[in-house]
């Protein structure tokens, strides 16, 4: 079995980034929160930051896996480790 890490971390970093996103939309007026950030809603922007590295990772990963399902079968007895190009 070959799992692309890239799957699973983009799930997770994109997972994450929607509840920064969420967060980050529900508290958008609340000046006392963000005051320490000189205003700025961080958990808005990273969230999204995240949410775009999250989807980037998870469609790298899909590509990755519709590329090696591509490759030919490897022949019996080789013990070659085969990578995409």
């Amino acid at each position: 079995m070959s799992l692309d890490l890239r799957l699973p971390m983009g799930l997770m970093f994109t997972l994450v980034g929607i509840i920064l996103v969420a967060f980050g939309l529900a508290t958008n007026g609340n000046t006392e929160l963000y005051a320490r950030s000189l205003g700025i809603n961080a958990n808005l922007w990273w969230g999204l930051v995240l949410l775009g590295f999250g989807l980037i990772m998870f469609q790298l990963g899909r590509r990755g896996q519709k590329r090696s399902a591509n490759l030919p079968p490897p022949e019996p007895g080789t013990t070659e480790v085969r990578r995409g190009h």
